[in-house]
């Protein structure tokens, strides 16, 4: 496939539908008609059916994360909450969508994963210190990825943070989260992700001479359905994440 000069990157939507409708209709009202996925689409105490529904008629270039990986590789039982609360809203098509998914995919000039090259887990273009301070990768984090991939533009998600760093002549873009600005995780120490802000993220990428143009979008909607649907399932922390961008207060 050629990418357009002008096109749309999504990521970590998480079964966030309404904000993936927000995301999608901003993207159509930009006129932008190629949009690609990065991943993470479906696991959370949100809406996973619906969410499946806007994708399976949306077809787009799409590479599988690490929370897609367990959705079809666990068994339901030894699950996390938020996977099995996906996978039991999922019907069979969609499992089976995702395991035909591959972790990376090359286009004419754009390489696409979900964290890094190598693995779906790693964060890329961030870090956590001893301390579980989030903040951004340096150069060596940055340029070590980058070990077999030639492309220009190179297009990864995972941390939810929305970010772009350049290194020799190649760019790197993370979109961030479409439908989950907040998030906690223990490896490899406890550490809180959180954008600040409750608004759906996403990057509209442009050929720009030989490189390219990266702008960040944040595209404001109504959280209060997902805010609802994650607190009657017992989730506090999405909850709150969803309503401020914040989990930490």
């Amino acid at each position: 496939m050629t990418l357009p000069d002008r096109f749309a990157a999504i990521a970590d939507i998480h079964g966030n539908s309404d904000a993936l409708a927000a995301v999608l209709a901003d993207i159509d009202a930009a006129g932008i008609g190629t949009v690609v996925n990065l991943g993470d689409m479906f696991s959370g105490p949100l809406a996973a059916g619906e969410t499946w529904e806007i994708l399976r008629h949306r077809p787009m270039p799409t590479v599988r994360g690490n929370h897609d990986r367990y959705l079809v590789t666990q068994v339901p039982g030894e699950m996390g909450p938020s996977d099995r609360v996906a996978h039991d809203e999922l019907p069979a098509q969609a499992l089976d969508w995702l395991r035909s998914l591959p972790m990376t995919l090359e286009l004419e000039g754009a390489f696409l994963c979900h964290a890094t090259p190598g693995c779906d887990e790693t964060y890329w273009l961030h870090a956590v210190d001893r301390h579980g301070t989030v903040h951004p990768a340096g150069a060596a984090q940055v340029a070590g990825h980058l070990d077999g991939v030639s492309a220009g533009l190179v297009l990864c998600g995972h941390t939810h943070l929305p970010r772009l760093a350049c290194w020799q002549g190649q760019t790197i873009v993370n979109p961030g989260s479409v439908g989950c600005p907040g998030y906690t995780d223990d490896h490899p120490v406890p550490h809180v992700v959180e954008t600040g802000t409750p608004c759906a993220s996403y990057a509209v990428l442009a050929r720009q001479g030989a490189g390219w143009s990266v702008a960040h979008h944040h595209v404001p909607y109504d959280p209060a359905r997902m805010v609802a649907l994650a607190r009657r399932r017992g989730r506090d922390d999405w909850a709150a994440a969803l309503e401020t961008g914040w989990i930490t207060r």
